[in-house]
């Protein structure tokens, strides 16, 4: 019965011995390198200086001149645009809308509405008027009674002159006052409406 050696694993090809060519395999080979043409050109490769005295060989070198601080400026802020001041409106076209000369383009009743309600309905009452091109619109607050128990039936005259000098409101109103008796006089507004442009 043969006996059956053990396998042995793969070397590694550092490992292996290696053995000359024939003649007929070198003849082979040279004919074979001298077809073979580079596909481009090798970069060169950076010219290495010798390690200065007193570094340690392949040390990086340490610049000896002080680097200047880098200013880091601030990313710029975001323009908004900015809008003029609220206008009051002026006393001929006030005493113009009192005598009906000029005409109110549209009215809003507000009381009895809560302040959310209330500062919805103003807002998209406004932006349609805008839209609309409208000069001029009545804002009716109602008078409420400011001061004593009942101070928070006047909350809508107190807040609805706030809300119109709001960021929001002022892209939409050019100025306001107190309107004439005789469409409500201090329980409510003419608001003159910014233009729309073009």
């Amino acid at each position: 019965m043969k006996r059956r050696l053990p396998e042995t694993p793969d070397l590694p090809p550092a490992m292996r011995r290696r053995r000359n060519l024939s003649e007929e395999e070198r003849k082979l080979w040279e004919s074979v390198a001298r077809q073979v043409k580079p596909l481009r050109a090798s970069p060169r490769l950076p010219q290495t200086h010798a390690p200065v005295e007193g570094t340690a060989a392949g040390a990086p070198l340490v610049s000896m001149r002080p680097l200047s601080p880098v200013k880091i400026s601030p990313p710029p802020k975001p323009q908004v645009p900015t809008l003029p001041p609220l206008a009051p409106i002026g006393r001929r076209e006030r005493a113009q809308l009192s005598r009906g000369k000029k005409e109110i383009d549209a009215r809003i009743d507000l009381h009895g509405m809560t302040q959310t309600r209330a500062h919805r309905a103003l807002l998209g009452f406004l932006q349609h008027a805008h839209r609309e091109g409208f000069a001029f619109v009545l804002v009716i607050t109602g008078k409420g009674k400011v001061g004593g128990a009942d101070s928070e039936r006047g909350v809508l005259r107190r807040q609805v002159p706030q809300w119109l000098a709001l960021p929001e409101f002022r892209a939409l109103v050019v100025g306001f006052e107190e309107a004439h008796i005789g469409h409500g006089g201090e329980g409510a507004l003419y608001v003159r409406v910014r233009r729309v442009r073009y």
